[in-house]
């Protein structure tokens, strides 16, 4: 049985065109394998920002933490040991003003470790998440695949690459704010159907 994580990040929801589209994949995937789903609204359970005592929980001996830090440091670990546990990771990826979503951030501020999830070493960093595959369901009001302005591909590609994670697909629907929206969400449900049955 496969373990999936799926990871939504959407300001609206279910409603949201990029949860729409990372359902619509799982349900894809479930039509053609067994499945094991652990769903992640990081919109609805807000991580807040990183902060310095949060992140100085990480240096600090687990047996020298009182309650308030263990407390702290649960949250990057329950993160990660969730990420860890799941063999595909599923991203619904909304673009808010040409970035992602500050509450992803928030996501990757806690899973990307020293020496938990990456290391530095005399050739520079190397990540330590192993064995994932990720396929990222891109959401954007205009176009910008293939643009300079679409800085969430290369982002995202460099922040999963660096903690490990190198295997990531990139399904977009765009120009859903345009005239033509429903052919660009059908283009993209297509290539869902397609990419599903091929994993």
């Amino acid at each position: 049985m496969k373990k999936v994580l799926v990871l939504n990040s959407s300001l609206n929801g279910e409603q949201g065109n990029s949860t729409k589209l990372s359902q619509q994949f799982v349900e894809q995937l479930a039509n053609n394998q067994q499945i094991s789903v652990t769903t992640r609204d990081l919109s609805d359970n807000a991580i807040a920002h990183l902060t310095q005592t949060e992140m100085a929980v990480w240096m600090t001996d687990a047996n020298e933490r009182s309650d308030e830090q263990k407390a702290l440091a649960a949250i990057s670990d329950d993160l990660i040991a969730e990420l860890n546990d799941n063999e595909l990771i599923v991203i619904g990826m909304p673009m808010y003003n040409f970035g992602i979503p500050s509450t992803f951030k928030a996501w990757i501020d806690r899973i990307a470790r020293a020496g938990i999830t990456f290391k530095y070493t005399e050739q520079g960093p190397v990540g330590l998440i192993a064995n994932k595959k990720v396929v990222v369901l891109a959401a954007r009001g205009g176009l910008y695949q293939g643009t300079d302005m679409d800085t969430q591909t290369k982002y995202l590609k460099d922040v999963l690459g660096f903690v490990g994670m190198t295997d990531v697909d990139f399904i977009y629907a765009e120009g859903l704010a345009m005239p033509g929206a429903e052919q660009s969400l059908e283009a993209a449900q297509n290539e869902i159907k397609t990419f599903a049955a091929a994993l």
